[in-house]
């Protein structure tokens, strides 16, 4: 049985659809990526699986229970690291946990035992009774975390658990994700719009946008799907770029390609014998080549093979601000 299963699940606000009949499945223990922009259905997706929200249509199964008919029982199995801090910050840490192990039910000395393993897990019990007002932000993730798992769940929903952080504090919440599913197991289902965050972490990734999953797989098996290499080719703007690979197109060694504000981006089995041939086709047509380059495709590639465009580190968009609304209401 999948961890987590969702069929054809929908979600709409008035005429806006958020979610549009995305399907997939989470295996047992494997820490599982939702990748997309702002606004690409992420959050509304998570906050349908831990019973936030309830769908349109279509079905969610969490840890083998239905997210509409047993809520209950999906809270039981599920920890979660909301996208904004939610902890007290005028308690101190180890009043948020000891608080928080109340609510579900763990009491005496077993609470405070979970308490300490939590705090110890975190590497925050030095700073136990600090208030968490004084904390830094990677201190308040790390501390949300430990919560998260204090009833020790199957499943540990994480949205978006690294934003807003530097790069060397994403780095060590980072170890703590891996450590989850090293040393207690736990399904892991994160979403995030940071590429190296996805092949970093994720076992396979679900690629969201617009609310539609367009690709899924292992980030190894969605990079081999694009081809080997990948060329970029600036020419300055969209009609010298679409007259480029029109030229380029007829000699049969491009698998893949996209335009994008005046750069093309080249899916090719063998980048080294493809260059040359660029050259020569750009100077036939009095082309000028501003810059050329190639790397082995990345999470980047595909999200831009699928959708046409990048991942952009943005504020949400008009969608998330309308679903914004709705949640708050």
């Amino acid at each position: 049985m999948s961890a987590i299963s969702v069929r054809n699940l929908v979600k709409k606000f008035g005429n806006l659809t958020a979610v549009d009949g995305i399907s997939f499945d989470v295996r047992k223990g494997e820490i599982f990526g939702f990748l997309g922009p702002n606004g690409a259905g992420k959050t509304t997706t998570i906050n349908i699986l831990v019973t936030l929200m309830r769908p349109t249509s279509g079905e969610a199964y969490v840890a083998g229970y239905n997210v509409v008919e047993d809520p209950v029982r999906v809270r039981e199995k599920i920890g979660i690291v909301f996208q904004d801090p939610s902890v007290d910050r005028n308690l101190t840490g180890w009043e948020n946990l000891y608080i928080h192990g109340l609510i579900y039910g763990l009491k005496g000395e077993e609470l405070r035992r979970r308490v300490e393993e939590s705090l110890e897990f975190a590497e925050l019990t030095k700073f136990r009774d600090v208030e968490v007002k004084n904390y830094s932000g990677g201190m308040i993730r790390r501390l949300e975390i430990a919560r998260g798992l204090m009833h020790k769940p199957e499943i540990l929903f994480l949205d978006e658990p690294t934003i807003g952080l530097d790069p060397q504090t994403r780095a060590k919440i980072w170890e703590y994700v891996e450590r989850l599913r090293e040393e207690a197991g736990v399904t892991v289902f994160l979403t995030t719009h940071y590429i190296e965050e996805a092949e970093r972490l994720c076992d396979r990734v679900a690629i969201i946008d617009h609310g539609k999953i367009v690709a899924i797989g292992s980030p190894d098996e969605l990079k081999q799907e694009i081809g080997g290499d990948v060329i970029y080719i600036r020419v300055g703007d969209h009609s010298s770029a679409a007259r480029l690979l029109e030229g380029l197109q007829n000699n049969g060694m491009i698998i893949s390609h996209r335009e994008l504000n005046g750069v093309l981006a080249l899916s090719v089995n063998n980048a080294s014998k493809v260059i040359p041939t660029v050259f020569e086709a750009a100077s036939m047509m009095g082309i000028r080549i501003e810059e050329i380059k190639y790397t082995q495709p990345s999470l980047s590639d595909v999200f831009l093979h699928y959708t046409g465009r990048e991942i952009r580190d943005e504020e949400a968009d008009w969608r998330e601000g309308i679903r914004m609304r709705h949640r708050m209401r």
